[in-house]
């Protein structure tokens, strides 16, 4: 899983650095935010799939998982609003205050209903849109204090902001996959609205 989430890094990476070359340059004194604009533009696609995901799988699918040692629909949810939480706090700069059921072990949120899930997983959307929105091209290099569980005291920003697009990314692949095994099609193959 964290070759796959290191592939998508290094390709989301290449693509915006390909999507920075062929923008000119910010007039002086602009804050410049190709590398940011990309960056959020991604996060922000995935997060809708992965809200579409989450709110077209019946509740009766929650507990389904593909084998016995991968994470359950309900896994899935939980773990990314932690995830979420956990990453737009540190690149936003803004803390998450955490409820006594924030403190339950991952194992109990997961079996939470459906609605529970759903609510909660989209407030950790908007509380992202709201640090992502403080973030610019120009302070993506910052040096963020971040300590456990990351090795280092301190990582850049942008490591940080990728991170949780690709984390995006990695979940949305997972729980594609796990609609197409229930016979559902995912977001992101929906046709084309018609115009």
């Amino acid at each position: 899983m964290r070759m796959k989430m290191l592939a998508s890094g290094i390709a989301l990476s290449l693509a915006v650095g390909s999507a920075a070359a062929q923008q000119p340059a910010p007039a002086a004194g602009g804050a410049g935010m190709v590398v940011t604009t990309a960056l959020r533009n991604e996060g922000a696609r995935y997060a809708t799939w992965l809200m579409t995901a989450f709110d077209s799988v019946p509740a009766g699918k929650y507990g389904f998982r593909p084998t016995p040692q991968q994470m359950t629909v309900g896994d899935v949810a939980q773990h990314l609003e932690s995830a979420n939480y956990l990453l737009c706090a540190l690149f936003g700069g803004m803390p998450h205050a955490e409820t006594a059921k924030d403190s339950l072990p991952d194992s109990v949120k997961a079996t939470w209903p459906k609605d529970t899930l759903v609510a909660r997983l989209k407030a950790s959307f908007a509380f992202c849109k709201s640090a992502i929105e403080k973030v610019t091209d120009a302070n993506l290099t910052d040096s963020v204090p971040t300590g456990p569980p990351f090795i280092a005291k301190k990582n850049a920003r942008a490591r940080l902001v990728i991170l949780y697009v690709t984390d995006l990314v990695d979940h949305y692949s997972q729980m594609a996959n796990y609609m197409r095994l229930n016979g559902m099609i995912p977001p992101s193959s929906y046709p084309p609205p018609k115009h």
